[in-house]
């Protein structure tokens, strides 16, 4: 078995099927985002996923719901490559690594251009940017002069073209993909090959009310609609420019978005898995834009750890 290979297959099992993808911890103290891990965790979930855009630092947030926890995974998806040097993100990835072994996954990507305009930077060739950005990193892990951890946290490359997904393959441990089908998981594992990891993440809807459950997910699709790099994905896999608007059609709200009943959210997320997906990051979305979705958790729990 290779490096790569024993990666994935370790990973993998220790990620298990389903974890929860949560953007609404920003809103909540630390005291509160303690008692969510820690609730998450009971529930049985295996691993939650957190993303950066302007609230807290991705590393340091993911040592909060570390030091909270005494067996959840922390991945970060994704921590933006702009905010910080390589050396910085190889420094934080190791440092993680060693204080709390094969609980944290490193998650990177190169983010957006109206994310990088309030940091006052220009998204220049993001692939070629990533690809340096690998190589400074692969440069600071032997410079590094802490601790080290006994096994490297995984690198996953946020991922949606055909280019990124192969420099995910052939310069990381995987990609984690964001704001797609199971159509994309099916295509992003081909361009993969069978020994990386690939993390889809799945939003949902635990409504049956057609209008309520498309009205809390076109807030969301309407936030990602804005930006090039979702829209240019989903232009590959069938849509047009012309359902964009208004936060996308029916159409397009219920490729992204599985809303209904538990077997609904279910079946989406063993499409995504059946599709080549090692694990499914499922984003549980609410009335309120800034409340944690515990009572959906709960919910879904039993049938998704069931996978």
């Amino acid at each position: 078995m290779s490096e790569a290979d024993s990666v994935a297959t370790r990973w993998s099992a220790r990620l298990g099927k389903v974890g929860i993808w949560t953007g609404q911890l920003d809103y909540t103290n630390a005291a509160g985002v303690r008692e969510a891990a820690r609730e998450v965790e009971a529930l049985g979930y295996t691993a939650i996923w957190t993303g950066e855009a302007v609230g807290r630092e991705v590393l340091s947030a993911a040592q909060l719901l570390l030091s909270a926890t005494d067996s959840l995974i922390v991945a970060t998806g994704i921590a933006n490559i702009w905010a910080r040097d390589a050396l910085a993100t190889a420094a934080g990835q190791l440092a993680l690594g060693e204080a709390y072994p094969d609980r944290f996954v490193l998650g990177i990507g190169v983010s957006h251009k109206p994310l990088l305009q309030v940091r006052g930077e220009d998204y220049r060739s993001p692939l070629t940017f990533m690809r340096d950005y690998l190589d400074a990193m692969d440069s600071a892990y032997d410079v590094y002069r802490a601790v080290m951890p006994d096994e490297r946290p995984p690198r996953l490359l946020a991922a949606l073209g055909p280019k990124m997904l192969e420099l995910a393959g052939s310069r990381g441990d995987g990609a984690h993909t964001y704001f797609v089908p199971p159509e994309h998981t099916a295509v992003a594992r081909e361009i993969l090959g069978p020994d990386k990891l690939l993390v889809p993440e799945q939003v949902c809807v635990l409504s049956e009310d057609p209008t309520a459950a498309r009205e809390i997910a076109r807030r969301h699709t309407t936030s990602y609609l804005r930006l090039t790099n979702y829209t240019a994905n989903l232009e590959r896999f069938g849509f047009d420019s012309s359902e964009f608007s208004d936060g996308g059609n029916d159409r397009l709200v219920d490729t992204i978005c599985a809303w209904g009943s538990l077997d609904a959210i279910v079946a989406r997320v063993t499409a995504h898995l059946d599709a080549g997906a090692d694990h499914v990051a499922v984003q549980v979305l609410v009335d309120d834009r800034r409340g944690l979705p515990r009572a959906e958790w709960a919910q879904l729990a039993p049938a998704l750890m069931a996978l």
